[in-house]
């Protein structure tokens, strides 16, 4: 019988694994050095320090006891009713489970449940996994520009999900 995957909150050790992971694999499958582990760990960081539990959470996919994924909602503009989807990541065991999915469709669900009016995010060209996943729960590509970081020579990407009218309580 296949192992279910289970998405739950961060527990001790999560938020280190989040950034573990992401400067690993985008190092092992993209050719990114650590200046992208940095600003990772800088997201998690900001988030453990400062964040809003009303409006603002992250999801660890969970197989088998152990981390297989990970999201972000968090607040982007809250006077503009604006949310930002952040570190999307399932590692390559749980690829092809509908993992990623999941995490997407859960930040989206929370981002909505709790009033905000549209959902962001940026990423680049690179994961096209990931960028499926987007088009899928309706994302829509509003901006794109060329830039180098992390090493490599990158096409950034802004994506926009509107929600709904009503701004976060």
């Amino acid at each position: 019988m296949a192992e279910s995957v289970r998405l739950r909150d961060p527990e001790p050790g999560d938020l280190g694994w989040i950034v573990q992971r992401h400067g690993a694999l985008y190092a092992a499958e993209y050719g990114w050095n650590a200046d992208f582990e940095g600003m990772v760990a800088r997201i998690v960081a900001d988030f453990a320090e400062d964040h809003d539990p009303y409006l603002e959470r992250a999801w660890i996919a969970e197989l088998g006891g152990r981390p297989i994924g990970s999201v972000m909602c968090v607040r982007e503009d809250v006077a503009a009713g604006t949310a930002r989807l952040r570190l999307l990541l399932v590692d390559p065991e749980g690829r092809g489970r509908g993992i990623g999915a999941r995490l997407v469709g859960a930040a989206v669900d929370f981002a909505r449940s709790v009033g905000y009016r549209e959902l962001v995010l940026s990423t680049t060209d690179v994961p096209a996994d990931a960028r499926g996943l987007y088009r899928r729960a309706g994302f829509t590509l509003i901006a794109e520009r060329p830039h180098r970081s992390f090493g490599v020579s990158l096409t950034g990407q802004d994506w926009r999900l509107p929600l709904q009218e009503n701004r976060p309580r």
